[in-house]
């Protein structure tokens, strides 16, 4: 769930933000971008920003990259793994490959800065970010 920050208090809606932002901080199991709070894991698209029902140590398959592998304007995907960087299995890998994507592993805090500068710079980037 996102929680937004209006004149009525907290306003809870779904996980979907439809644009793009950077992150602006990330920490104790959640991000806060746009002036949102997101607790959980996020994708971060050229359609949105979605909550990602993945948590630090869960197996990174093919199937919770479905709505990566669906999107298209992305070059590059920034993958947050986490406290420690883990590796990326070879079947997503080439799954990406196919569809032109590369793909970097990471620990979270560092995807989410290349992110930010990624984005900043305008460049086709997208981010798997597993809270931390």
């Amino acid at each position: 769930m996102v929680f937004g920050f209006g004149d009525k208090g907290i306003v809870i809606r779904e996980a979907h933000f439809p644009g793009r932002a950077p992150i602006d901080a990330y920490g104790n199991g959640g991000f806060r971008f746009a002036d949102m709070s997101h607790r959980g894991s996020l994708l971060l698209l050229p359609s949105g920003v979605y909550g990602w029902d993945v948590n630090e140590g869960d197996e990174l398959t093919l199937a919770v990259f479905e709505r990566v592998l669906a999107e298209t304007g992305i070059e590059f995907l920034l993958l947050g793994t986490g406290k420690q960087m883990r590796l990326v299995d070879p079947d997503v890998r080439a799954a990406l490959k196919q569809r032109g994507i590369a793909t970097d592993p990471m620990g979270t805090g560092a995807a989410v800065r290349t992110y930010n500068i990624m984005l900043a710079e305008q460049r086709p980037v997208a981010a798997a970010l597993v809270a931390v």
